[in-house]
């Protein structure tokens, strides 16, 4: 059975190399087009960096930029938490000392959501007075 086993692993490092970190085979390249890697060049967050080159790929045309696009959001290289209520925002301050998590309150503890003054808060329906008797 082990034979076995080594037959079926030496067969797949024909077509899937593993064994050499940071290279490529030239048999593995020859089988790409547009080959490329990329990172951040603070070593920082491989899928943030993904997902803002993706962002940026899908504001141009090849040409020139249709939307401008920043390097970094303002969440920039941290996660985003949004309680809802303060239980949950007690339970994730008790979180992040437990943790020791860098954490930047940007509501300053406010939870009540707000619309923009240029917002319609009135509806153009009429509201539901009940079935007629």
């Amino acid at each position: 059975m082990e034979l076995l086993d080594l037959a079926v692993d030496m067969r797949a490092h024909e077509f899937l190399r593993e064994d050499s970190v940071g290279k490529i085979s030239k048999r593995n390249q020859n089988a790409t087009v547009g080959l490329g890697k990329f990172r951040d060049v603070n070593f920082s967050d491989r899928v943030y960096e993904l997902n803002r080159v993706m962002m940026a790929v899908a504001a141009n045309d090849g040409k020139k930029f249709v939307h401008a696009s920043d390097g970094e959001s303002w969440a920039g290289r941290y996660n985003i938490v949004a309680p809802y209520t303060k239980i949950e925002q007690d339970m994730l301050t008790l979180a992040f000392k437990a943790t020791g998590s860098e954490v930047h309150d940007i509501n300053h503890g406010d939870l009540r959501s707000q619309e923009h003054p240029a917002v319609n808060t009135a509806s153009p329906v009429q509201s539901f007075k009940g079935y007629a008797r």
